[in-house]
């Protein structure tokens, strides 16, 4: 499903070796378990003229659950991981224009608790 999410239940089942009542019972299952969160569409990098870029993220103490919760609100946050390091948070934005990622990024940094953030834009990606 990682690679194709549409593919339907009968083509996962021939393909598994399992009836499609078992593919549909253990995809619900997924849903409501929360291991499945949402369903996404992939677009071609050249597709839609978007502004990607990749922020690091600085938190103050202990502010991390009331920051990412800020951030899931803001819908061109389209990835958001903890990680490591010198940074606490990692976010991948998708704006339609570099007015309105400035305005995604103030929002950012305005955030109660981020102390530090910087940001790259992604240009052209090498690797597909």
């Amino acid at each position: 499903m990682r690679i194709d999410a549409r593919e339907p239940a009968a083509a996962l089942a021939r393909r598994l070796g399992v009836s499609r009542g078992t593919i549909t019972q253990r995809i619900e299952r997924l849903q409501r378990t929360g291991v499945i969160i949402g369903f996404t569409t992939r677009v071609r990098e050249d597709a839609g003229g978007d502004v990607r870029a990749v922020s690091f993220i600085e938190l103050e103490g202990r502010a991390t659950e009331r920051v990412i919760a800020k951030l899931r609100g803001l819908p061109e946050i389209v990835s958001l991981h903890t990680t490591n390091g010198g940074w606490d948070l990692v976010a991948e934005t998708r704006t339609t224009s570099l007015a309105e990622f400035d305005r995604v990024l103030s929002r950012i940094r305005s955030v109660e608790g981020v102390v530090n953030s910087e940001t790259s834009l992604l240009l052209t990606s090498v690797l597909m």
